[in-house]
Formats: C-alpha cells, sequence, structure tokens
C-alpha cells in the first residue's frame, strides 16, 4: 500500500473525526444544563479538538508537499485550520474566566459557545466541499 494513500486516508478520517467532536461539543453546550459539568466536559474535550486539527494539518501538509500541490484548495485549508484553531483558543479563554456564581456570564457564554461551534462546523464544512469541487 502507497504511504501516499494512507496520508490522505488518515487526514479525510481525521477530518471526519474533527467534525464529529465539533457536533459533540455543540452538543454538550446545547444540552448541558450545569455551566460547571459543561465547563469541565468542554475543558476535557479541548486538548482533542486541538490535537485532530493539529493531525489534520500535519496529514495535510504531508500530502501536499509530496505531491508538490499548492493549490487554491491547499491554500484555504491553511487559513481554515488556522482560524479553526484561533476561534477554539478564544473560546476557550472565554469560558476559563467565568465563575460558577456569574449566571449572566454563563448563560452569555453558552450563546457565544454555539455561535463558534456553529461557525467551525460551516467552516469546515465549507472547505470540504471546495476541496471536493476544485
Amino acid at each position: 500500500m502507497d504511504i501516499m494513500y494512507e496520508s490522505v486516508v488518515t487526514h479525510v478520517w481525521a477530518v471526519y473525526a474533527f467534525l464529529l467532536i465539533m457536533l459533540f461539543n455543540l452538543y454538550l453546550v446545547s444540552t448541558t444544563k450545569n455551566f460547571m459539568d459543561l465547563a469541565k466536559r468542554l475543558r476535557f474535550m479541548t486538548p482533542i479538538y486541538h490535537l485532530t486539527n493539529a493531525i489534520i494539518m500535519y496529514t495535510g501538509a504531508i500530502v501536499a508537499t509530496y505531491n508538490h500541490d499548492l493549490n487554491l484548495t491547499v491554500i484555504l485549508m491553511i487559513p481554515a485550520s488556522i482560524f479553526l484553531m484561533v476561534i477554539e483558543i478564544k473560546r476557550y479563554k472565554k469560558m476559563r474566566v467565568i465563575k460558577s456564581d456569574e449566571v449572566q456570564l454563563q448563560a452569555a457564554f453558552v450563546k457565544y459557545a454555539k455561535t463558534i461551534y456553529t461557525i467551525e462546523i460551516t467552516v469546515l464544512i465549507a472547505v470540504y466541499i471546495v476541496s471536493k469541487v476544485f
């Protein structure tokens, strides 16, 4: 089996896993009523999120470098990955400072997190569609 084929397969499966992580985080934000439980679960999921994003970036870089291919799709994937990493870091930083007695901030964060995860899912699906079209 060709090593580049395995890299492409790993890249695609990592994208699917990344989407599942995003959907799971959105589900957590939508269904968890206690903010402290939500914060604990999201704190656990954040390193998994970033590890999956790093796997996607790494395997994508390997495939693009091996194929000597720097087309529009690859150029789009690089800022999309960085954007997803930065927006998740901002979400985590906002969640991290909210205390258990700040109910208004907790409610505002839940709305903010839903928006963030919706944006992340939309960006990932849009990049995936562009990669299939081009």
